[in-house]
Order: structure tokens, then C-alpha cells, then sequence
């Protein structure tokens, strides 16, 4: 039997900054971006096999559509993209006043609506904002943030989870039916004294990147499973952190290199996970000591994801 919680390196890319990875169970496959280098990949979990296609512009997330094929989160804007042919359909500008910005992590909710986040691609500046975007168009839902990362979403629909990277803040908003937020609030945050339940086997506490001088590092991508647990990847933080739905630190994945940027649930029973990486913000030294920085890593686990949702209105 595989052993739970031991990420294996399955895809040696070496991407600068590997994002946003998705299950498609139609063809077997991860998908995800490089965003930095402009790439969306393929990984075939049956075969090994890999395909790379480029992008029109920095992309910081896809998400598959219920008519085939995929939405892209490019710099430049949304775009359709055919898996197929590898062409890229330009489909609508998101922010084209504020060419500073480039968009980030997405999630597709159970009613087939996109979210995804917008960020300043020099990380300094508040100009970061979190929209919706279905039938009735593109909406922005909050802003002020310098990185956003996320959404994702409770398994009742009620919920969602959206991250302030910089601020090490996984924020909860009361999510309604028909898409409106409110109720923002604090849900986890870094840097707090550690629980005390990290003694199980599974965690890592004392040796988990508190010698860093980024703490437990950044609140990267957050990802729902289907007891409703969050996990969290962490840029700096050489891991994956999983809250109870209360909030609670319950288990604590370690990597063997510093920044992961988001997780996915895959497999026939989704329970294999796949966690993108990123050599970005690594010096030479530390690229010696973490060779597979950038990889594709996969680790069994004990709890199923939720099926990946599709794109309904495009």
C-alpha cells in the first residue's frame, strides 16, 4: 500500500512558478500553468506523458468548460482555449486600466461559476481585486489585496475561502445562492503559535520552516475537500497545511522543497493529490539544495477532493 502523505516528485519541469493545477477525469490528466514562463501543461497520470503549450501572455490559472476545453487567465485578459488545436481565443479584457496588474488562482464553483483574483505583478501594490464572472458577465466582488490566491468552496456551497498572500490571511466570506459575499472574516492566518495537536505523525511542527525567515511562509493556493477541510499550499513554507472546517491546523504535509502553490484532488476515488511548485524567489544555493523546485509532486491521502467542477455559460 502506498504510504499517505509523502509527496513523490512525478514530473521534473522545473517550472519558475507552476500554479493551479486541475483534475480532468476525461482524459486522465493535470492541468496547469507556469505562469511566469507563459505555459499551460498536461500531465497524463496513466502514461507519464507531457504536453506544453504557449500562452499569450502570463496565465495564472485554467478551468475546464462544460462544452469542452478550457478558460485561461492570462495578463491580457480571458481567454478560450482548445486543447485540441492549442489555439488561444482571445474572450474579454478583465482590468485593461491597470496594466500593472496579471490575474491569478481561479476556481470554477458547482454552479459553473468562474472566480478568480486579479494581483500588482511587482507585488507591492494593493491593486489586487477578487471577481465573479458567469451569465451575468464579469462582476468584482472585494479588492485590496497586493496577491490574491484562491477561491474555493465549502462542499454545502455556503462558504467561500479567498486568500490575502502577503497578510497570511485565508479569509471566509458567506457565500449565497445566487453568487453574492458577505461577511468577510479572518478563518486562518500563519505565524500563529502552533496547535496542539501537531504531534500526529503527519505533521510537522518544530522542524516546519520556523528557521525561515518567512515563517511558515505565504498563504498560496486553497483547495476544499469533501469533509470540508482546506489545504493550503505554502510559498515559503516547504508544505501544505490542512485547517479543519472550524479553522484549526489538523495536519501538516511536508515537501521537500520551500514553495508549493496549490493542490488538487485526482484519481478515480480523489485521493491522489497533485501539488504544483515554483523555483521563483530561489537563489542558486538554494536550487542545489532543492533540486525538484518547479516539479509536479502527487502524494496519497486518506480523505476524497470534491469532483472538479466545468464552466457552464461559455
Amino acid at each position: 500500500m502506498t504510504d499517505l502523505f509523502q509527496p513523490t516528485c512525478v514530473w521534473d519541469l522545473k517550472a519558475t512558478l507552476g500554479e493551479g493545477p486541475v483534475w480532468s477525469a476525461k482524459d486522465h490528466a493535470v492541468w496547469f500553468v507556469d505562469i511566469k514562463k507563459q505555459h499551460v501543461h498536461r500531465y497524463d497520470v496513466t502514461t507519464g506523458g507531457h504536453q506544453t503549450f504557449n500562452a499569450p501572455s502570463p496565465c495564472g490559472f485554467i478551468a475546464p468548460k462544460q462544452r469542452g476545453g478550457f478558460i485561461v487567465g492570462c495578463k491580457t485578459g480571458l481567454y478560450d482555449f482548445d486543447p485540441v488545436s492549442g489555439a488561444f481565443a482571445f474572450l474579454s479584457h478583465v482590468e485593461p486600466g491597470l496594466p500593472g496588474n496579471r490575474l491569478n488562482d481561479g476556481y470554477v464553483d458547482a454552479q459553473g461559476r468562474l472566480w478568480f483574483g486579479s494581483m500588482d505583478d511587482d507585488e507591492n501594490h494593493p491593486t489586487g481585486k477578487l471577481y465573479r464572472y458567469d451569465a451575468r458577465g464579469l462582476k468584482m466582488m472585494d479588492d485590496d489585496y497586493v496577491i490574491t490566491n484562491g477561491p474555493a468552496v465549502s462542499p454545502d456551497g455556503r462558504t467561500l475561502y479567498h486568500n490575502d498572500t502577503l497578510k497570511k490571511i485565508i479569509f471566509a466570506f458567506d457565500l449565497s445562492a445566487d453568487g453574492h459575499l458577505s461577511n468577510k472574516r479572518v478563518f486562518a492566518q500563519l505565524d500563529q503559535e502552533a496547535p496542539a495537536d501537531v504531534s500526529s505523525p503527519v505533521c510537522y511542527a518544530g522542524d516546519f520552516a520556523r528557521h525561515s525567515e518567512h515563517g511558515d511562509g505565504y498563504m498560496d493556493g486553497p483547495v476544499v475537500d469533501s469533509a470540508g477541510n482546506v489545504w493550503n499550499a505554502l510559498f515559503f513554507g516547504w508544505g501544505v497545511n490542512c485547517y479543519a472546517p472550524d479553522g484549526r491546523l489538523i495536519r501538516r504535509v511536508k515537501f521537500p522543497v520551500s514553495n508549493v502553490t496549490k493542490i488538487a484532488f485526482g484519481g478515480p476515488d480523489l485521493k491522489t493529490v497533485y501539488a504544483t511548485t515554483a523555483a521563483k524567489g530561489l537563489s542558486n544555493e538554494d536550487l542545489q539544495k532543492q533540486p525538484l523546485a518547479g516539479g509536479l509532486f502527487t502524494f496519497q491521502t486518506d480523505i476524497a477532493g470534491l469532483p472538479q467542477n466545468e464552466i457552464s455559460h461559455v
